[in-house]
């Protein structure tokens, strides 16, 4: 595996990260926050940072963009025909690396899982069961 390849995958996992906490800090931590009571909290979170609120209006498609980065990082990672170079020192390497962009894809997947259940099941179960 050259290290351009290196390279190109640590940025599809942080790329990955950045989304999954994107989604989570704009859809489902405020929404976390106001069933806890701490509505406070979200309207200075608000007032600090705008941007969310815009965010949480186009939650839909930030979280069919953020799947949509997910897949291609999982695909990236999982796909056929994946090798590690044959000199025993790269080919540690490269595997470490595999297995820390797995952990951090597979961590990205559970923040985005748990945003989304929250973001657009949490109310209406909620709703439901009281």
């Amino acid at each position: 595996m050259s290290t351009s390849s290196s390279r190109h995958k640590q940025g599809l996992s942080a790329l990955t990260l950045l989304f999954s906490l994107g989604t989570l800090l704009c859809c489902a931590l405020p929404l976390l926050l106001v069933a806890l009571g701490l509505g406070s909290a979200v309207a200075v979170m608000t007032s600090s940072a705008p941007w969310l609120v815009t965010l949480s209006q186009y939650k839909e498609w930030t979280f069919a963009g953020s799947a949509l980065v997910l897949a291609l990082a999982g695909w990236a990672l999982y796909r056929p025909a994946r090798s590690c170079p044959t000199d025993p020192v790269l080919a540690s390497a490269c595997a470490r690396a595999d297995r820390w962009s797995r952990r951090v894809w597979l961590g990205s997947v559970l923040i985005w899982a748990g945003a989304g259940f929250v973001a657009f099941l949490w109310l209406p179960l909620r709703l439901a069961l009281s």
